[in-house]
């Protein structure tokens, strides 16, 4: 009869456990959504999110990472003047467009920024990523 107890409890032991802990997991975070900022860097660029959180958990999460001048750094950073007069300094600037789309997949993906794994030559925009994501986490944390 004894063992009988033992298996009945455990798994019974386990699922509350489990439950638990899920609840606790959902209950850090309130819905909404939140923005966040890094600070500048070195010539002056900062990065920005938006974070959405449903039922404890982030559905949605929009970086974009700003020059000095405030403009976004899309398809034509690092370009001079519209031109790509330095092939070397362009590839690496989007080498930099590129991981912030990635760091932003994986985020999602995972929902843990400890997941997120920076791309070597934009080491930049992951600690700016990581910076604005945890600056708006810190406003929907309960």
């Amino acid at each position: 009869m004894r063992k009988k107890t033992k298996r009945v409890l455990l798994p019974a032991a386990l699922l509350l456990a489990a439950l638990f802990l899920a609840a606790c997991g959902n209950a850090e975070l309130r819905d909404g959504v939140y923005a966040g900022r890094s600070g500048e860097d070195d010539t002056g660029a900062w990065a920005e999110v938006s974070v959405t959180i449903s039922q404890g958990k982030v559905q949605a999460c929009k970086f974009i990472s700003r020059q000095k001048d405030g403009t976004v750094k899309g398809e034509d950073y690092g370009k001079i003047n519209g031109e790509i007069s330095n092939r070397d300094f362009y590839e690496e600037a989007q080498l930099a467009v590129a991981a912030m789309k990635k760091y932003n997949a994986e985020y999602l993906k995972a929902g843990n920024l400890d997941d997120v794994q920076a791309v070597s030559g934009a080491t930049n925009s992951y600690n700016q990523f990581l910076e604005a994501v945890d600056d708006a986490l810190k406003t929907a944390k309960k």
